[in-house]
C-alpha cells in the first residue's frame, strides 16, 4: 500500500507518540558471525523542553488492508511484522542514542550542490507512506530475518536529484551516527521505487532499535547495500573509490534479493492428524512481485492459492489445502515472481550475495 499522508490530519494522532521513539525488543539481535544481547536498549528521545525550531513528524495511523490482501491462518506470518518481533542485525553492541533534535543528514561527493539537511526540514518536506519487506543477506533459506512493515517517510531521490548527481557517481556510500558505511547503487534509489528517508514505523514513531530519529529503506535490495539505520550521511562516489563495510568483509557489491519462498506451517518435523492439512507460508521477490506460489508433495507439485498482492515490494502469504495420508513426507515450496522467473532449486549458502534453494521440511501423518 502506497498513500500520501495529509500532514494536519495526522498531526493530532502524533502529538502523544512523536516525542519518543521506544526500543524495540531484543527479537533478531544479530550481528553476522557472532550474537550479542544489547547492553541498553534504551529510547532515542528528544529532551522535554526540545529548541523552538524541532517539531516532530506526524506519523500516520495504521489502516487495515483489504481483506483480500492478509490471511489470518494459525502459525502464518502475519502481514505486518511488529516493531517487537522485525529482525534486526545489530552493527553495534548498544543502541545509538540519536536526538532529532541535533540530526542532520549531509550530502556530499559527487554532487554540484553539496547539502545539509536537518530534522526541521525533513518535517517540512511531503510524507509518503509504502509498505516494504526487508529481508537480510544473512537470510537462510526459511529463515527468520526477514519482516515486513509500513514505512513512513520522504522520497530520497527527490532529495539526491536536487543536489544535483554528477554523470559516473554510481555508489552512494551511506554512514550512520557510529560511521557504519554501506553502499548502495544509485541506480535503484533513482529508478522510481519509493526509497524513503523513513521516520516511522507500522504507524508509529521509529524505534530506536530500527533507526530513529531517520533510516532508509530501499525496496529490492538486501539490508547490507540499503538500510542504513541512524543515517546523518550520504557520500556520491563510484564503486571503485570505496569499499563499505560489508563488501570489505566479502559480500557483492551491489544485493538484489533473490525470488525466495518458506513454509510457515506446519514446522519440520511436526505431526499431524490424517485429513486436510493447510500449508502455508510467504513468498517474496522485493520490486518485481510475486505471481505464484507452488507446493510440493513427496514430488509432486500443486498451485497454492496466493493472498492478493499488496505492493510489489511486499512479501506475498500463501496457502494449500493438503489431504493427508499416514506416513511420513516430504513438503517444498517455491515462488514465480512477475518477470517469470520461478526461483531456482539449487542450493547455494549466503555468502556472497544471498542463500538459494527451495524450502524443504518433512512432516509425520498419523
Amino acid at each position: 500500500m502506497t498513500t500520501t499522508i495529509n500532514r494536519r490530519k495526522f498531526v493530532a494522532a502524533a502529538a502523544g507518540t512523536a516525542v519518543t521513539a521506544a526500543a524495540a525488543g531484543i527479537a533478531g539481535e544479530k550481528l553476522i558471525g557472532k550474537r550479542f544481547r544489547n547492553v541498553v536498549p534504551g529510547v532515542a528521545a528528544p529532551a522535554a523542553s526540545p529548541p523552538a525550531q524541532y517539531r516532530p513528524i506526524p506519523i500516520a495511523p495504521m489502516t487495515p488492508l483489504p481483506g483480500d490482501e492478509t490471511l489470518t491462518i494459525p502459525g502464518l506470518s502475519p502481514f505486518y511484522t511488529p516493531d517487537s518481533e522485525f529482525y534486526r542485525v545489530d552493527t553495534a553492541l548498544t543502541v545509538p542514542q540519536v536526538a532529532a533534535r541535533t540530526w542532520q543528514l549531509r550530502i556530499h561527493g559527487m554532487v554540484d550542490r553539496p547539502t545539509i539537511i536537518t530534522y526541521e526540514q525533513l518535517a517540512q518536506m511531503s510524507m509518503t507512506e509504502h509498505d516494504v519487506t526487508l529481508t537480510c543477506v544473512s537470510e537462510a533459506v526459511g529463515g527468520g530475518y526477514i519482516g515486513n512493515a509500513r514505512w513512513q517517510g520522504t522520497l530520497l531521490a527527490p532529495i539526491l536529484r536536487k543536489a544535483g548527481i554528477q554523470a559516473g557517481a554510481a555508489q552512494i556510500v551511506m554512514r550512520d551516527v557510529n560511521n557504519m558505511t554501506i553502499g548502495v547503487a544509485t541506480d535503484p534509489v533513482m529508478d522510481g521505487r519509493e526509497s524513503l528517508l523513513a521516520v516511522g514505523m507500522n504507524g508509529q514513531v521509529l524505534p530506536a532499535a530500527h533507526g530513529y530519529p531517520v533510516r532508509v529503506v530501499v525496496p529490492g535490495l538486501y539490508g547490507y547495500v540499503s538500510a542504513t539505520k541512524w543515517v546523518v550521511d550520504m557520500e556520491l562516489t563510484t564503486f571503485g573509490a570505496f569499499d563499505a563495510f560489508w563488501v570489505k568483509q566479502g559480500w557483492s557489491q551491489q544485493g538484489p534479493i533473490k525470488t525466495e519462498s518458506r513454509i510457515d506451517v506446519p514446522k519440520t518435523q511436526a505431526s499431524v492428524a490424517a485429513g486436510q492439512v493447510t500449508i502455508a507460508g510467504v513468498a517474496w521477490a522485493q520490486h518485481k512481485g510475486i505471481e505464484a506460489a507452488e507446493v510440493s508433495v513427496d514430488g509432486t507439485w500443486y498451485t497454492a492459492t496466493m493472498a492478493a498482492q499488496d505492493t510489489i515490494d511486499t512479501w506475498r502469504q500463501w496457502y494449500y489445502a493438503w489431504d493427508a495420508t499416514p506416513g511420513q513426507h516430504v513438503l517444498q515450496v517455491r515462488a514465480t515472481d512477475k518477470t517469470g522467473h520461478t526461483q531456482t532449486a539449487v542450493k547455494h549458502r549466503t555468502e556472497p550475495n544471498g542463500a538459494t534453494g527451495y524450502h524443504t521440511i518433512q512432516v509425520n501423518v498419523t
